[in-house]
């Protein structure tokens, strides 16, 4: 493995650490969700550690930007398809508690980064 600078981001830790819950909530999703909401969770989460690390290792800023949105956008998409988990009780609100925790820190830290690296407008 590379020891690059992205693996020391705290909002990289986290979002490792999200993607393991993720993984470990999924497994209590019913087996006909396999290639829908399971799937699909956990590429979203896959999406989120694999585009810091991509924006991390960006020059640029606004391809670091891009990148960040992108990942932000996944931890949405996470937050979105555990609500459905919710609603079709397939998961209970104690179970998510962690995960939403992560979730919330995550999408924070990533709009604050996203927000540092827009142009200022004057």
């Amino acid at each position: 493995m590379l020891a690059l600078s992205d693996k020391k981001l705290d909002v990289y830790q986290i979002a490792v650490n999200l993607l393991k819950k993720v993984y470990q909530l999924t497994k209590y999703l019913p087996k006909e969700e396999q290639f829908l909401l399971i799937s699909q969770l956990r590429r979203a989460a896959i999406s989120v550690c694999s585009n810091i690390a991509e924006g991390a290792a960006r020059r640029s800023k606004s391809e670091k930007l891009r990148f960040y949105e992108i990942s932000r956008s996944s931890v949405v998409e996470i937050d979105t398809q555990f609500e459905i988990s919710l609603i079709l009780e397939y998961l209970t609100r104690a179970q998510l508690h962690e995960l939403e925790q992560q979730v919330e820190s995550v999408f924070r830290i990533l709009s604050k980064l996203i927000s540092n690296l827009k142009p200022t407008s004057h």
